[in-house]
């Protein structure tokens, strides 16, 4: 099997893991979908790496000055981005949809991988992970029995057979529909809910009550104002990965 890698941002000590996932089967809302190999990441994206995105870490003072780059870096949000839930080791929640995609361009950017948010097929194939699922997910998933109300730091439960963290609660993850691509929605439930209705089939769709206290008309395209049960993770297509260079 290929092995797993790990990205470090340049000039940064920011880095992630990216978890390889064979080829397979899964079985969404009745219908067999085929999914290639890809690579996941290890956790949902933390705010140790979306920082240096949205605060523009990686550029020089005098870019940050000129407002360089502007039109693909988010604004910053009212009040505390975090909600005060945790920072360092935490996922980055309140991400807008769009913003997650751009985010994903800014990666690619980086590493000459193009990185993207997984399908729900890819999503659901990796947090089930060719294994049965457990009786309770106490041990595997911050949900309203294992929070504070709020998320927890990666990594603060086991992982799934693949290796892969926090799949399930904590923060609900972006994906994109199978049936309309241009449409995503979250997946795999989060800090408030309850036993069980969490699972790997777990969809909850965008709503405008996430965005609620926004006052831009439009909405944000980056920050949900309400939705700090949002987050995301990333893949990339196995066959675009070449760990040889």
């Amino acid at each position: 099997m290929p092995e797993s890698y790990t990205e470090r941002l340049p000039d940064h000590l920011v880095e992630f893991k990216m978890i390889y996932v064979p080829a397979g089967k899964v079985n969404i809302r009745g219908k067999e979908v085929e999914v290639k190999a890809f690579y996941i990441s290890e956790t949902e994206v933390t705010w140790d790496l979306y920082d240096v995105y949205y605060l523009r870490l990686d550029m020089t003072p005098e870019q940050r000055e000129a407002n360089h780059d502007a039109a693909s870096r988010p604004s910053r949000p009212y009040g505390a981005v975090d909600r005060g839930y945790g920072h360092k080791g935490y996922p980055a929640i309140g991400v807008a949809a769009p913003a997650s995609e751009v985010f994903c361009k800014w990666l690619e950017g980086k590493f000459n991988r193009p990185y993207r948010i997984p399908n729900e097929a890819e999503w659901e194939y990796a947090a089930r992970a060719n294994a049965p699922l457990p009786e309770k997910w106490d041990e595997y998933a911050v949900f309203w029995d294992t929070s504070e109300d709020k998320t927890e730091a990666v990594k603060s439960k086991k992982p799934n057979a693949w290796g892969l963290f926090d799949m399930i609660g904590n923060a609900s993850e972006w994906v994109k529909s199978l049936d309309d691509p241009s449409v995503m929605t979250t997946a795999g439930g989060h800090f408030n809910y309850e036993g069980p209705d969490l699972g790997p089939s777990l969809r909850e769709p965008y709503t405008i009550k996430w965005q609620d206290r926004d006052p831009q008309v439009p909405k944000s395209r980056w920050w949900l104002s309400d939705g700090p049960q949002v987050g995301f993770r990333i893949v990339v297509s196995a066959d675009q990965v070449n760990l040889e260079q």
